[in-house]
């Protein structure tokens, strides 16, 4: 089987419109795999979230980087990471990079703003961009730090979410791409999809473009597909789900001083043994432990 860099550079490489499904923690990432999901966005936002901080790197960069890890070990799709800004400069890049590689990160996706940031949808229009030739500097350490040659680095333009318009988000698009990003992500925060498109309609480099619905949620996905663009991503989906589902189950369970209204409604407990693996650790037993003693729940109960 091919690395999973590879499997992400030939899943953004193909003709065929691609999917990236959010997770922000090992269970998640488990989930979307087993979905059916060829590449997983590790969200730089879902994972803040889950750690109870804002998307704004009160997270530190190691922090992070362990959460990833969990997700690499949890999952064996290709995971493209949302790195922010890289965290600090060039150097800063360098060192996440060589961090990334040997945890089985396929990609790393670094957004030309300044450090520390702040989320695109939260005041975004209100950061400023990075300097064109300073952010081609993290994109170029990047590349010249990685080893395997199929590992992807994204460049994503936030040139529509500051109110800059398509000429400026051509104008970074183009100079990324010469400093050696493999594929361009442009954002917006416009409810309707006509910035990203205009985009695409008006790029002339080969490098695939990735598209974030996240805003125009209701945009036919045929609408993409037309457009060629290669990849989108559902950035945040699993994070908001199961935000609603905890929250209705603890009112519920608050409401009644009772679970029993809630229990057939949610995983039963084998349904958590199984994502976790049990059997093969009670295999495991047996096969290593002189006298296996551990009994595990059957995950069919």
């Amino acid at each position: 089987m091919s690395t999973r860099p590879a499997r992400l550079r030939q899943l953004l490489e193909s003709p065929v419109l691609a999917f990236l499904m959010e997770a922000h923690n090992a269970l998640s990432a488990r989930i979307a795999e087993e979905a059916g999901f060829g590449g997983i966005w590790a969200s730089g936002l879902s994972i803040a979230a889950a750690l109870g901080v804002r998307d704004a790197n009160e997270a530190s960069w190691t922090q992070i980087l362990d959460v990833v890890e969990f997700m690499a070990d949890a999952a064996d799709s290709p995971i493209l990471m949302d790195g922010d800004t890289g965290y600090g400069n060039f150097n800063n890049v360098r060192r996440l990079i060589a961090k990334l590689e040997p945890r089985g990160i396929a990609g790393v996706c670094l957004e030309d703003k300044l450090f520390p940031k702040t989320n695109s949808f939260h005041h975004g229009d209100t950061q400023p961009l990075a300097a064109v030739d300073e952010f081609c500097g993290r994109i170029r350490a990047a590349k010249d730090t990685q080893r395997d040659p199929d590992f992807v680095v994204v460049a994503r333009t936030e040139a529509f979410i500051a109110g800059c318009g398509l000429t400026e988000a051509l104008v970074r698009a183009h100079a990324y791409a010469d400093a050696g990003a493999d594929a361009i992500l442009v954002h917006s925060a416009k409810r309707t999809p006509e910035e990203v498109l205009s985009f695409k309609q008006a790029w002339d480099r080969p490098l695939p473009v990735i598209a974030v619905p996240t805003k125009y949620w209701d945009t036919p996905t045929v609408v993409f597909r037309r457009h060629g663009f290669a990849a989108l991503i559902w950035a945040n989906h699993l994070l908001r789900s199961s935000i609603a589902a905890m929250q209705a189950a603890a009112a519920q369970i608050f409401a009644d001083q009772s679970v029993c209204r809630v229990e057939p409604a949610i995983a039963p407990l084998s349904e958590v043994f199984r994502l976790q693996r049990a059997e093969e650790l009670e295999s495991a037993e047996q096969r290593y432990l002189p006298n296996p003693s551990r009994v595990w729940p059957a995950v069919n109960q």
